[in-house]
C-alpha cells in the first residue's frame, strides 16, 4: 500500500520509476486523490476489461461471478455488517462482487456500499456491462435462427438460486450455471456413468456423471447435473446452456475454486483487503438498505419461535411414567396445564411480532435511515 511505502529505502524503489527516489507518502497520496477527481476510474476499469476479453475472447465465454468480503478492523468510521466465512462472524465490511476468467484471471469489480446480494447485483450491475463488453457474442440473427443458442455464461454459488432469475437470463440469451439448493432424493447410483473430464488448469480427471431434465417451480426446464462422490454423495448443478455437454459444464462449475485461489493469493501478496487511504465518499441517499426496524422485528420473530418451539417439544415429551397415583396425577396435570398457558401465550407473542414485522418495510432509503443507524462508504 501507499502508506507501507515509508518502511522502505526510496532510492531503490526511485530506480523501478526511472527516478532519483520514489516520491514521498504524501505526494503520492495527492497524485491519487487527482486521479480520483478526474472520476474516470470506470471508465479506465473498463476499457482495460475489454482489452483483456479481446485478447482472449474464449475466456469471456464462461465466467465466475463470486462476492468477497473486505473487513474494516479501524474505529474511525462505521461501515454496516458483514457475514465474513473465513471467520464465521458478522464485522464491519465493504462487499466487493468479482468477475474472474475459468482460470481465475480477473476481469472487474463492482463494490457495494450497502450490500443488496448476488442476485440485485447481477441483474443490476454486472450482466449488463458483460452484454457490453463481451466479445464475438453472436447476432440477433444467429440467436433467432437457433432457439438454443446463448450469449455467454455466468457461473455462481447457491446465493444465486432463483428460478425466476434463470427465466429472466434465458429470455436475454444468458446461460446459468450453479450448484441445486433443493436437490430432493437421490438419484439411483446406476445412472451415473465414469466421465472424463479437463478442468479449466489442463488437469484431466475422472468423475461419475449423470444428468436429467428438471422443471423448476416457475415451470422452467433445465438441465440437472448430479456428480457422485466415492462416499455416496450427490453434488445437484442445474444449468440453461442447453448445447455444451455435462462433461464441459461439469468441470465449469466444480473450478470455482480457482476464484477462491485468486481472493486468498491477492490478499496474501496483493494486500486485496487494505485501505488505499483513510478518506470515506458519502453514500448516494437514493439507495436501498435493510430497514433496522425490521431487522430488529426479525430477530425478536426468530427468538420468540426457538422458544416457542423448545415448549411445544417439552409439552410433547411429558408423559405420565410410573404408577397412576393421585398425587402424581396432579402434578402431571398442573404442569401440562402451566405449559400449555406459556404456549398459549408464546403463540399470541408471535403472531403480534408477525404483524408487526409485515407492516413494516424491509427496505428503505439511506436517506430515511435513523442518524444512529448510519453508515460511511470507504
Amino acid at each position: 500500500s501507499i502508506e507501507a511505502l515509508r518502511y522502505y529505502a526510496p532510492g531503490e524503489w526511485g530506480k523501478l520509476l526511472g527516478l532519483d527516489r520514489a516520491p514521498e507518502v504524501r505526494t503520492l497520496r495527492l497524485k491519487l486523490k487527482h486521479l480520483a477527481d478526474q472520476e474516470q476510474a470506470f471508465s479506465w476499469s473498463s476499457t482495460l476489461c475489454k482489452d483483456w476479453m479481446l485478447e482472449a475472447p474464449e475466456e469471456a465465454a464462461v465466467l465466475y461471478v463470486d462476492g468477497h468480503v473486505r473487513v474494516y478492523h479501524g474505529t474511525a468510521k462505521v461501515l454496516p455488517k458483514h457475514y465474513v466465512a473465513r471467520e464465521r462472524l458478522c464485522l464491519s465490511a465493504t462487499a466487493d462482487y468479482w468477475v474472474n476468467a475459468m482460470d481465475g484471471k480477473p476481469f472487474f469489480v463492482v463494490s457495494q456500499a450497502a450490500d443488496p446480494g448476488l442476485l440485485q447485483v447481477l441483474e443490476r450491475d454486472i450482466v449488463p456491462r458483460l452484454e457490453a463488453d463481451i466479445p464475438n457474442q453472436p447476432g440477433a440473427d444467429e440467436l433467432d435462427a437457433d432457439p438454443l443458442r446463448h450469449r455467454f455464461t455466468v457461473v455462481f454459488d447457491r446465493e444465486g438460486y432463483s428460478p425466476a432469475f434463470f427465466a429472466k437470463m434465458k429470455k436475454r440469451r444468458i446461460a446459468c450455471l450453479t450448484y441445486h439448493k433443493y436437490p430432493g432424493e437421490d438419484w439411483p447410483s446406476d445412472e451415473f456413468i465414469a466421465t472424463e473430464v479437463r478442468m479449466a488448469s489442463g488437469q484431466q480427471i475422472t468423475i461419475r456423471l449423470a444428468e436429467r431434465g428438471s422443471r423448476l417451480s416457475n415451470g422452467l426446464w433445465v438441465r440437472e447435473f448430479r456428480k457422485l462422490a466415492e462416499g455416496g454423495h450427490q453434488t445437484a448443478l442445474l444449468s440453461t446452456d442447453y448445447r455444451a455437454p455435462a462433461a464441459v459444464l461439469a468441470p465449469a462449475m466444480f473450478g470455482r475454486w480457482s476464484q477462491e485461489n485468486f481472493f486468498r493469493y491477492m490478499r496474501q501478496s496483493f494486500n486485496l483487503d487494505g485501505l488505499v487511504d483513510y478518506r470515506s465518499d458519502h453514500v448516494p441517499e437514493t439507495i436501498m438498505v435493510v430497514n433496522p426496524a425490521h431487522r430488529s422485528l426479525d430477530g425478536k420473530v426468530r427468538q420468540k419461535v426457538g422458544v416457542l418451539n423448545r415448549r411445544t417439544a417439552e409439552f410433547g415429551a411429558l408423559n405420565l411414567d410410573g404408577e397412576i397415583e393421585p398425587a402424581t396425577v396432579e402434578a402431571y396435570a398442573q404442569k401440562k396445564s402451566d405449559l400449555q398457558d406459556v404456549i398459549t401465550r408464546l403463540r399470541k407473542e408471535v403472531d403480534e411480532l408477525k404483524a408487526q414485522r409485515k407492516a413494516t418495510q424491509r427496505h428503505i432509503a439511506y436517506q430515511d435511515l435513523p442518524a444512529d443507524a448510519r453508515f460511511d462508504r470507504l
